[in-house]
């Protein structure tokens, strides 16, 4: 189990790490709200923006995820996967299916979200150079390509070193956002109205086309809610709901009402009402703290998509792919060396294909209320199949949560050919991937278990009629526990030898985040000659052979892995089309091929040495 942080130190830790999405929103939400609207900056418009802004903030975020949402933890873990599978605890058939099929679209919706959010942060930070001094306009670019190149070369570092500094920055960002709002504040204190909902009800309702389509950038103010829940793990609820409650609310509801304040005085603040909202001489400060926030942000995002992809990995929708654990005493800290690169380049691409953080928001936004609606709709499976909540209650809650959900949703949809399919198409293309993947995956399965042999059987007629043995000891990997061992059966047949002593390795996946040490193997003597070990893993865990064999030597079982030869099955696929156990279209079959090729091995993701290792190939039909 992760080790959380405690009080005080919990409560600034989740500053830095959960709060830096939402926390940078301040930089473009109402510059692009008017800028989407073609609504001109009079007092209707910025009473009303500011109003939708701070109730969207109190309503979506406190309401719908601080007070409601945090509550659905699995062991105190948070995140889409989580609230995935437990809607699927009490649900089989094609509902199973289909709440399955709704967490891996909120899954992939997420790294559409990871591909804007570093993109557009950089960029509205950097877009402060050209408000201090026109003629650095043309170093926006080349700077934010520079900053984002950087935070994802030293991804592979690990971010232990310089995360003990997020908290701290974070802390005086959000002190910076509240000051500066206080001062804008005092020099027209009439922006306040806008705490009353009317004016946004009424800006919403009285403005036709324009009113909606705003809604869209509106939305921009709560993108990073889900990191709320999604990061509940590592600090627990309490101190992230302290930290939004206590802090991070009430400094973006000041910074968003000092903002309209300097609107109502100075309309043609509108370029950019940010950073003209400090004095000059807080100009060039202001653009390096907010470059540091932009960093801590895109940082929390690209973490949290290495540990989603461990997940899908974990849970068989994701080939498997190298995963390096950056620190020795916190689990979640982890490096995925593919995953990096393939962000890195999509976002390199995003930012040359965009150019400016206005023309980005007009893909932001799509990704994160999609996944908006389907946290909601698996939500509302927990409340009524785990809660065992009344269904009025249910229905009740969920309209009002779905009513703004939907209603940002399709003003986002008006997006999609200004730039909105980005996040889509990266969000289909994963699911496509993921189903792909888990189809090809139980076919395979099923081809490998319809060769007739029963485990036991074969076992006590090989002990009864043994070939010729060898010293030494021999692990069979298998990925179901009363499976035969493809190389087990090839080494019979190829080699006709069979070792002293044998064990049938099971690594198997839980509905849990993680798993006790005391409860991580099962050891089971099935005769003199074999035993069956089933090594159990939590979904955010990574497992590795090392780690298995210390726990079997704790059990009695004398395992040492430079003693022990690992025989694996390497599979060469042939697509043969339909077969009775199932099939998927040809060109679909090809692309899990690829996929099945390109995977990393079994021994770099297990951490098996390589020269401990036997590969027995066969051909399997898919």
């Amino acid at each position: 189990m992760q080790h959380k942080p405690s009080s005080a130190a919990a409560v600034l830790a989740a500053l830095g790490i959960v709060y830096g999405d939402i926390g940078t929103s301040p930089l473009y939400t109402l510059k692009e709200s008017f800028a989407a609207s073609h609504i001109g900056v009079g007092e209707t418009g910025v009473l009303g923006f500011v109003s939708l802004i701070l109730w969207a903030l109190i309503l979506v975020v406190t309401l719908k995820y601080v007070l409601f949402i945090l509550h659905a933890d699995n062991k105190g873990e948070g995140g889409v996967v989580v609230l995935m599978q437990l809607a699927a605890r009490h649900l089989q058939g094609r509902y199973a299916k289909l709440v399955l099929f709704v967490g891996l679209g909120g899954t992939a919706l997420f790294f559409g979200d990871a591909v804007i959010t570093p993109a557009v942060s950089v960029l509205s930070a950097m877009e402060g150079l050209s408000v201090a001094n026109p003629a650095l306009s043309g170093w926006i670019m080349p700077l934010a390509l520079g900053v984002i190149i950087g935070l994802f070369a030293i991804q592979k570092h690990g971010s232990s070193r310089i995360g003990a500094l997020f908290g701290p920055v974070m802390l005086v960002w959000f002190s910076v956002l509240a000051v500066t709002g206080i001062y804008q504040i005092v020099q027209h204190p009439a922006v306040l109205k806008a705490l009353n909902p009317y004016y946004g009800f009424y800006f919403a309702t009285h403005h036709g086309w324009g009113g909606f389509v705003s809604l869209g950038a509106v939305v921009l103010a709560v993108t990073g809610a889900e990191a709320l829940y999604a990061d509940m793990g590592h600090f627990g609820r309490h101190p992230i709901q302290t930290a939004w409650l206590g802090l991070v609310l009430p400094s973006l509801a000041l910074n968003y009402a000092g903002q309209g304040a300097l609107l109502l005085r100075r309309p043609d603040a509108i370029e950019n009402p940010f950073f003209l909202s400090v004095p000059e001489w807080g100009l060039v400060p202001l653009i390096i703290l907010a470059t540091a926030a932009t960093v801590i942000a895109s940082q929390a995002v690209i973490s949290g998509a290495y540990s989603l992809i461990r997940q899908a990995i974990q849970l068989g929708f994701s080939p498997r792919m190298q995963i390096r654990h950056t620190s020795d005493t916190e689990i979640g800290q982890i490096y995925v060396p593919a995953v990096n690169w393939m962000l890195l380049a999509a976002v390199i691409t995003v930012v040359l294909a965009f150019h400016s953080s206005g023309n980005l928001a007009a893909a932001y936004g799509i990704a994160a209320t999609g996944t908006m609606i389907l946290t909601t709709l698996l939500f509302a499976v927990v409340m009524w199949k785990n809660w065992r909540w009344p269904k009025a209650a249910v229905l009740a809650l969920t309209a009002v949560f779905l009513t703004f959900d939907l209603t940002f949703f399709t003003s986002n949809l008006l997006k999609i050919p200004a730039g909105g399919w980005f996040p889509v198409l990266v969000a289909l293309l994963l699911v496509f991937t993921f189903s792909t993947w888990f189809r090809g995956r139980l076919l395979m399965q099923r081809r490998q278990s319809n060769h007739g042999l029963a485990l036991l059987p074969l076992l006590d007629n090989l002990l009864a009629y043994p070939p010729q043995t060898v010293p030494g000891n021999a692990v069979f990997m298998v990925s179901h526990a009363d499976s035969v061992p493809q190389a087990l059966l090839h080494n019979l047949k190829h080699n006709k030898v069979l070792h002293e002593r044998n064990f049938l390795l099971t690594v198997r996946t839980g509905e849990v985040p993680y798993v006790a040490e005391n409860e991580r193997l099962t050891i089971t003597e099935l005769n003199p000659r074999f035993t069956r070990i089933t090594a159990d893993y939590g979904f955010k865990e990574s497992p590795g052979m090392g780690n298995i064999m210390k726990a079997a030597r704790l059990q009695g079982c004398e395992l040492a892995l430079m003693e022990t030869s690992f025989f694996l099955s390497r599979d060469s696929l042939h697509i043969a089309g339909r077969t009775p156990e199932g099939h998927m279209n040809r060109w679909r079959s090809r692309f899990f091929k690829w996929l099945y090729k390109n995977s990393t091995p079994v021994t770099d993701y297990y951490r098996i040495p390589g020269n401990r290792v036997v590969e027995m190939g066969s051909q399997l039909d898919l």
